[in-house]
């Protein structure tokens, strides 16, 4: 049996990943607490996080060891999961409590990962990771939270550019806090 791969990111309504501007703030300063609170039930689950090098690295700029005692509970809870690296520049310690790296094929690494790992995979950012897994037929699940901004000006990293076309079959949406929505799929390559 597989395990689950979520693909899970955080988008401008325009389709940016992030933002290159701090007065927007996090999450484009559009969070609310019904948003805060699923996101907080996210990672309470039982599950493990798969990262690329490049986001990996700013995850521990963002809520590493030395951020610990200002960790909002959200962050805190994701930190406190397993976490596999997928990277072959990644050197040093790593300033996460229970993270492996694993280098070569990425496709290759994340299938091993799926067939052996006996609890579910969700992966945040780490965008042309996921684009490749997604290629590969190996990402289960696309959650997209949209924030109500257009980032036409400031916004950076399209999510999809480059990727491959997908149909994608609707499983759930929902909307947090009257503007914020969350919207998950189910990919499938279109051929």
């Amino acid at each position: 049996m597989s395990a689950t791969y979520t693909f899970d990111i955080y988008s401008s309504l325009d389709g940016f990943a992030s933002y290159d501007n701090a007065d927007w703030g996090p999450y484009w300063g559009k969070h609310g607490p019904e948003f805060l609170e699923r996101r907080a039930s996210l990672y309470g689950e039982q599950q493990r996080m798969v990262f690329g090098g490049s986001t990996f690295r700013l995850m521990m700029e963002m809520v590493g060891l030395s951020k610990m005692p200002e960790l909002d509970p959200v962050n805190a809870r994701m930190r406190s999961l397993p976490a596999t690296v997928v990277s072959s520049t990644l050197e040093g310690s790593l300033d996460w409590p229970d993270a492996t790296v694993v280098s070569g094929d990425a496709v290759e690494a994340i299938a091993r990962l799926k067939a052996e790992s006996d609890v579910p995979l969700r992966s945040n950012g780490s965008l042309s990771l996921n684009r490749a897994l997604m290629a590969a037929g190996l990402v289960d699940q696309v959650q997209v939270t949209i924030f109500p901004v257009l980032a036409g000006q400031t916004g950076v990293e399209p999510i999809f550019q480059g990727a491959a076309d997908f149909d994608l079959e609707l499983l759930e949406s929902r909307t947090f806090d009257g503007r914020t929505q969350e919207l998950i799929y189910r990919p499938t390559l279109h051929l």
